[in-house]
């Protein structure tokens, strides 16, 4: 069995770039900034940040090209595919890409201007508040198993 899932979560790093393609399909690139949080062994707060190329189609792309702006939170959920091309020069040249099967739009306080059809029906539970920040989660905290609730 073979699986192949990305899911992430982060800001687009510039205004989504729409273009159709000669089929005349719509087709929509954005870049996407991932950070991660972790505490070194000197109990240092460190950071690292990673960018992620996505691609979206069709009624995707056009939401994704309405909705989203720099800055605007994003998550992500698709496949991972590595494209392969000749330049110019003769050269291979690869790009890997995350091709988008789902999108969630983040608040419309997190650098979006407003909300958009799609969050109301996606939204589970009772969801974030506008200007509400996502909490930071640290992978060196301890759990105490007394804390569990079940």
């Amino acid at each position: 069995m073979n699986y192949n899932k990305a899911i992430i979560l982060g800001n687009v790093t510039a205004d989504p770039e729409m273009r159709t393609t000669q089929s005349g399909q719509q087709v929509c690139t954005i870049g996407v900034a991932t950070n991660r949080i972790w505490t070194d062994a000197s109990k240092q707060r460190q950071q690292s940040t990673e960018f992620h190329s996505v691609v979206l189609w069709g009624r995707l792309a056009e939401i994704a090209s309405q909705y989203l702006k720099k800055g605007a939170l994003v998550l992500i959920e698709g496949r991972i595919q590595t494209r392969s091309w000749d330049d110019k020069a003769g050269n291979k040249r690869y790009r890997t890409e995350i091709v988008a099967e789902n999108m969630q739009l983040g608040p419309k306080g997190a650098g979006q201007p407003a909300q958009s059809p799609l969050q109301d029906t996606q939204a589970s539970g009772e969801g974030n508040k506008a200007g509400e920040e996502i909490p930071i989660i640290e992978e060196d905290e301890e759990i105490d198993v007394k804390n569990i609730p079940f």
